[in-house]
């Protein structure tokens, strides 16, 4: 069995020095990953992952996700060739189609097939595989090289999804495969059989793509607080993730009342809405005893990797101090 892998997520809202001390502070405390979210109208995740990789020599680094909807895969090839290049091969390259698409008015159906274009052509520039690729949506003319050396020709790759049609491109073509706002072992073992089919027909071995768990993590010493914390930051994209996740029970009537609080501005209101076990399957909220007992359960689950997500704590430093302290010593 792999070890388990533990990482921390950050938002693209933050200042370059506070960047720089969160990158060192991780890679002090012993994390193995640190991450950037790609997510629509934050800062371009290459920002703050290029300032971390300066400031660290060790801890591996990658966006989740970049999004081909968005960013031509052209672009992503070369943004991942510079962030291998300035962490001297420490990146790793994360796709997934994103959400709030209909805000550009961006066409995403067909998700799998993009992000399947996608991934092939920037394998392609990386190794200078001058081939071409005639894809569904993405091409690559014959003849086309990117205009400067690369570091590696192969970073590893983790695509994110909760599609089993995606799963399968993941299982082709992916290292890893990552369920955002997720903390539910039942998603796990999902995710594994979905994966499982294409991996046989490929000829991979059964455990080829490990399976990452990521989502909003608030840890504090202060349990009651940490938990009142984290279901305001769940709250916030909790109707989107409960659709995805049919293994939930949901309440009835729970989406629409929290969707009402979120409208009339009351964040407390619509965390206070969530249920404690809801909150468990997707957030890590509370102490770093009760981080550690859903982290078990995943683990048991099969997860080869969990990414605590921003904001870490009530005070972000201190969060990641007790969850490097108190959590990540616990699994090694």
């Amino acid at each position: 069995m792999s070890r388990l892998e533990l990482g921390l997520g950050f938002q693209g809202d933050k200042s370059t020095d506070a960047y720089a001390d969160l990158a060192r502070l991780g890679e002090e405390l012993g994390f193995d990953v640190l991450t950037v979210y790609a997510d629509l109208l934050y800062q371009p995740a290459l920002y703050p992952l290029l300032i971390m990789a300066l400031h660290t020599s060790t801890v591996r680094l990658g966006p989740a996700c970049f999004n081909p909807f968005t960013l031509h895969p052209v672009e992503i090839a070369g943004q991942i060739a510079c962030l291998d290049q300035a962490s001297g091969g420490r990146a790793f390259l994360g796709l997934a189609r994103g959400s709030w698409l209909d805000r550009l008015g961006l066409d995403a159906r067909g998700s799998a097939t993009a992000l399947r274009d996608a991934l092939a052509i920037v394998q392609r520039l990386l190794c200078g595989d001058t081939g071409g690729y005639a894809g569904e949506r993405y091409s690559l003319a014959p003849g086309t090289r990117l205009a400067y050396p690369t570091l590696r020709p192969h970073v590893p790759v983790m695509i994110g999804t909760w599609s089993p049609r995606t799963a399968g491109v993941a299982a082709r073509m992916a290292d890893q495969v990552k369920i955002g706002g997720s903390a539910n072992p039942a998603m796990v073992r999902r995710m594994q059989s979905w994966l499982k089919p294409e991996l046989l027909r490929q000829g991979r071995v059964e455990d080829a793509v490990g399976v990452v768990m990521g989502a909003v993590t608030v840890v504090d010493r202060d349990g009651v607080e940490a938990r009142r914390r984290g279901a305001m930051e769940v709250a916030m994209y909790l109707d989107v993730v409960l659709e995805l996740d049919s293994s939930v029970d949901v309440p009835p009537g729970l989406v629409d009342s929290i969707r009402q609080r979120l409208r009339d501005g009351d964040r407390a209101g619509a965390g206070r809405q969530i249920p404690a076990d809801i909150l468990d399957l997707f957030a890590f909220c509370g102490t770093p005893e009760q981080i550690c007992r859903q982290v078990e359960d995943l683990a048991r689950a099969g997860a080869r990797r969990i990414e605590f997500g921003t904001p870490h704590g009530i005070d972000e430093s201190a969060g990641i101090r007790l969850l490097g302290e108190h959590v990540l010593p616990h699994f090694r």
